[in-house]
């Protein structure tokens, strides 16, 4: 997404919707429509953080019809490197910000006779945008949605009002849990199965799909991974003949761009493969946190995304 084009939008809402997750609302600063997305898809809103450029991505969770503005739900993670607590902490109704144009990750295959979705806490957001245009066409969908509990059950409501015969809710904190074998026996051919969520239910859905013998075509995730914090590093680019610090709660990503190289991307969460990067050496060890590339490629050494991985002692040099 380097080089593109960006969307000059103000907030124009900001909205708590529980204890941890606050919805806003996005407008274009001259009043014009935003450019059209289909339900799945994310934006990448970029942060002043105080001085610190941040860039994360956020799945669009309004209704694809809707071009009056964009609507993004963030959950606040005190743990993390900060993009979230700027969000909530500094982000209000007015204020002038930058995104990125919509890219479409984990879209609706149009062949599928029905959709399963099963979402974990804040990854209910792609699957409202994906409802509100199954609804708009009259698509089938079938939704199972797993909070902590009912108070951080962000949307439930409305969306067991607007579907009560089609959403199904479970919460960890009594013990609950789908059904998965169940659910997944009882789909008609050609359902497609949408999940998004924490990792480990992510592999716990994809898995016992397969084991089942769903076909691979069938199957579609998304999760995005928060860049992590780690020892700071040094790295070469080759390309661009610069030796650069890459610090603890900074991203490789971050580093390259910060020192002036356009490097690719379209998600920055590790799912997308565009920022793939040849690496030439490494004295150290390769901290490897996406979900591209394979296992085996990953034991190779020779690829690294920046966005998401890292690496520890010694110099990184890399084809950039």
């Amino acid at each position: 997404m380097s080089g593109v084009a960006k969307l000059a939008v103000r907030v124009a809402d900001v909205v708590p919707v529980n204890d941890l997750v606050t919805r806003f609302r996005f407008e274009a600063r001259d009043g014009s429509l935003l450019p059209a997305f289909s339900g799945g898809a994310h934006t990448v809103v970029e942060m002043d953080d105080h001085g610190t450029r941040r860039l994360n991505p956020y799945s669009l969770m309004s209704d694809p019809g809707d071009r009056s503005g964009y609507e993004i739900s963030v959950r606040r993670d005190d743990a993390g490197r900060g993009g979230s607590l700027f969000m909530h902490r500094h982000v209000r109704p007015g204020m002038e910000m930058v995104l990125s144009h919509p890219v479409n990750l984990f879209g609706l295959d149009s062949r599928a006779r029905k959709y399963l979705m099963i979402a974990g806490g804040i990854g209910i957001t792609p699957f409202l945008s994906q409802i509100a245009q199954l609804s708009r066409t009259g698509g089938r969908f079938e939704l199972h949605y797993a909070a902590r509990n009912p108070a951080l059950g962000s949307y439930m409501d409305r969306l067991q009002a607007a579907h009560p015969d089609r959403v199904q809710c479970y919460f960890d904190d009594d013990g609950q849990q789908i059904d998965l074998a169940r659910v997944l026996s009882r789909q008609p051919i050609g359902t497609h199965l949408y999940v998004c969520g924490p990792k480990g239910m992510i592999a716990w859905v994809l898995g016992t799909a397969e084991r089942m013998g769903w076909p691979p075509q069938s199957l579609h995730s998304e999760e995005f991974i928060a860049p992590p914090v780690g020892q700071p590093f040094t790295v070469e680019l080759a390309a661009s003949g610069h030796t650069l610090n890459v610090g603890a709660a900074q991203s490789l990503l971050e580093a390259i761009e910060a020192s002036g190289v356009d490097a690719p991307y379209l998600c920055r969460g590790g799912a997308c493969g565009q920022c793939e990067t040849k690496v030439i050496r490494c004295d150290g060890q390769l901290l490897h946190n996406d979900h591209w590339l394979t296992p085996e490629e990953q034991a190779e050494g020779r690829k690294i995304m920046p966005c998401v991985s890292r690496a520890a002692g010694g110099t990184l040099v890399i084809d950039r």
